[in-house]
């Protein structure tokens, strides 16, 4: 699956989120042309629509500064019309779109990654009314549910390029590389692209077999998940803090730490952590 198509996927569930988190009929949004690259945050493609009767803003390009998207773009902060036509507070490029699709009430929500701004989210009435806090407070929620997806994405590319980096040799290269994949392992399930998915347990697998001393212990299987939890726990971590960082409760964090143990034959946490690095299953 391409990045687009991904984002794709994650847009209309950001879509649908907001309909059914505000009431409102329509819901429609897109991500900046190039985002994440400097220079090329100006505009919004609307690439994704719900609830809508035509394709009238299907693939419609909102610059900074023109419309109620432009304005949240621009202002990076939520803006909305009760009268989006009538509205003096708006310029007008797009009117005739609007006015196809029957909209008037409208809402825009910028999607903010580390202060830059990727996306819009819409949400809009066919009438002319006030959309109140509730409506906004869920817009503003399903936009922050975009904001995630994308930051863990993000993530995950910075950490598979500092992965993919050869470290000088030593101590304290090689602590480098397992606080490297502790992080591929946490972040691993939220990631949605499969692609990036395989290719960062792929990074993982790598690291933990680079460090694997020549004499190797006889092969055990570990869960993924009692994987992950040991690369919390050789980075230091509490159960409380590997469930924080894994998603998980903290009681289901110790039964795979048990059943780890277990299978490694290991009588501490300590002992888990050398058993699993002699295996090549930790770096």
């Amino acid at each position: 699956m391409s990045a687009e198509a991904v984002e794709a996927v994650e847009m209309r569930a950001a879509l649908v989120r907001l309909r059914r988190g505000t009431g409102l009929p329509v819901a429609f949004g897109g991500l900046t042309a190039g985002a994440g690259r400097a220079g090329q945050a100006g505009q919004v493609r609307i690439a994704e629509l719900s609830g809508a009767a035509t394709h009238a803003l299907r693939g419609l390009t909102v610059a900074a500064g023109n419309g109620l998207g432009g304005k949240a773009l621009t202002l990076a902060r939520a803006c909305a019309v009760t009268d989006y036509h009538g509205s003096r507070h708006i310029s007008h490029e797009y009117d005739f779109a609007v006015a196809t699709e029957g909209l008037r009430s409208v809402l825009a929500v910028p999607v903010v990654v580390r202060r830059r701004v990727r996306g819009v989210l819409y949400g809009a009435l066919r009438s002319a009314q006030p959309l109140g806090d509730r409506a906004l407070s869920a817009a503003m929620a399903a936009a922050r549910d975009v904001e995630q997806a994308l930051l863990v994405r993000d993530e995950a590319r910075s950490l598979l390029a500092a992965a993919a980096a050869p470290a000088a040799e030593g101590a304290g290269a090689w602590e480098e590389v397992r606080e490297a994949h502790g992080a591929l392992r946490a972040l691993a399930p939220r990631i949605v692209d499969p692609a990036l998915r395989t290719e960062l347990l792929a990074v993982c697998g790598k690291l933990a077999s680079a460090a694997t001393p020549s004499e190797r212990e006889a092969a055990v299987v570990l869960a993924p998940r009692e994987v992950d939890v040991l690369a919390c726990v050789a980075s230091g971590a509490t159960n409380a803090a590997a469930a924080e960082r894994l998603g998980l409760r903290p009681e289901t964090v110790k039964g795979y730490l048990r059943s780890a143990m277990r299978k490694l034959g290991a009588h501490t946490r300590g002992e888990a952590v050398a058993s699993a690095r002699r295996a090549g299953l930790l770096p």
